[in-house]
């Protein structure tokens, strides 16, 4: 990850989102960019390594869990979803097995399955 999140300003942002949800409005753009980096953030202090590419387009990708290291090309692991789910799944609104039950969550690899590292608490 390029720059550092501050931990006010992830768990502002966390905040935000929530008031947004609540609200029913839409989480403004700015706060979940903030929110998914600031998230995978933790899952990389969490679970350092280069074995598992968790992608969250267009906000971040971060490398994460110890194993075999990945240099060119795709990863042999890759878990990529959309900017809400990653929040819900790593916040602990949803549980990991539940989204990736519905199709929100694609993960290839043996080691792609990030159930026992979530919920992070931020």
């Amino acid at each position: 990850m390029a720059r550092k999140i501050d931990t006010v300003a992830g768990r502002d942002a966390l905040a935000a989102i929530r008031a947004a949800q609540d609200a029913d409005a839409t989480p403004a753009r700015a706060d979940l960019a903030t929110a998914v980096r600031y998230l995978l953030q933790l899952l990389d202090e969490k679970a350092p390594g280069n074995s598992v590419e968790v992608r969250v387009p267009p906000f971040g990708a971060v490398q994460v869990v110890q194993g075999p290291r990945h240099t060119r090309g795709t990863p042999p692991n890759v878990v990529e979803m959309d900017a809400t789910t990653w929040i819900a799944v790593a916040t602990g609104s949803e549980p990991w097995a539940v989204a990736a039950a519905s199709g929100r969550v694609s993960a290839s690899g043996i080691r792609a399955d990030l159930a026992d590292l979530l919920p992070l608490r931020p």
